[in-house]
């Protein structure tokens, strides 16, 4: 029964996935840093509780614990930068904070596709905890 739902989850929901993240634009590295510099951007770590309690980009909300309240804890202006990022490359787990955001009315939502593994790759500090 695993083995089928795993099957069915590779088969059916990781293609949508792909194809909702294309729906995104990515934000360069320096892009981010820069917003994030500014003040500028509301990130939306995607990788779990536990993965962003071990490390997630500074400021960064942790979208496990803040979906149900995510409209409460986001800019009330909708054009405001939003960038959500998950693992790597290659995770599409980003996509359900983005289109969270979308729904919510936001109109600039980004991705961050080197996620948290790209962000310590280029040498920048996590922030742990939170």
């Amino acid at each position: 029964m695993k083995k089928t739902a795993a099957f069915l989850f590779a088969l059916i929901l990781l293609p949508l996935l792909a194809l909702a993240g294309e729906k995104f634009p990515h934000i360069s590295h320096g892009a981010l840093k820069k917003a994030i510099a500014e003040k500028r951007v509301t990130l939306i770590d995607v990788n779990g509780s536990e993965t962003y309690q071990a490390g997630h980009i500074p400021g960064a909300l942790d979208f496990e614990t803040a979906e149900a309240a995510l409209a409460a804890k986001l800019p009330a202006d909708k054009t405001a930068l939003i960038v959500a990022y998950c693992a790597d490359e290659q995770c599409s787990a980003f996509a359900f904070a983005a289109e969270k955001a979308r729904d919510l009315g936001y109109t600039n939502v980004q991705h961050y596709a080197p996620g948290i593994l790209g962000w310590k790759k280029a040498g920048e500090k996590a922030e742990a905890g939170k």
